[in-house]
């Protein structure tokens, strides 16, 4: 029992890990006509801290946004 109870906590944290991680992905708006960065959206994570991303500082991994 106490090892069942063990396996789901730990299964549990895993989730909540890969969780904050997928979420905490910033969203990099990009100019259609241009083709450049107009604004990032940085969003906040629990356990791995807030970088403060910009279009001069553009991250490595980001979701694609495109706009006017």
């Amino acid at each position: 029992m106490i090892k069942n109870l063990f396996i789901g906590v730990a299964f549990g944290f895993g989730m909540f890990v890969v969780a904050d991680y997928a979420f905490s992905i910033p969203s990099v708006k990009m100019s259609y006509t241009t083709d450049t960065c107009v604004e990032v959206e940085n969003y906040p994570s629990a356990l791995f801290g807030t970088t403060e991303y910009s279009c001069e500082n553009m991250p490595t991994k980001f979701n694609h946004v495109w706009v006017q």
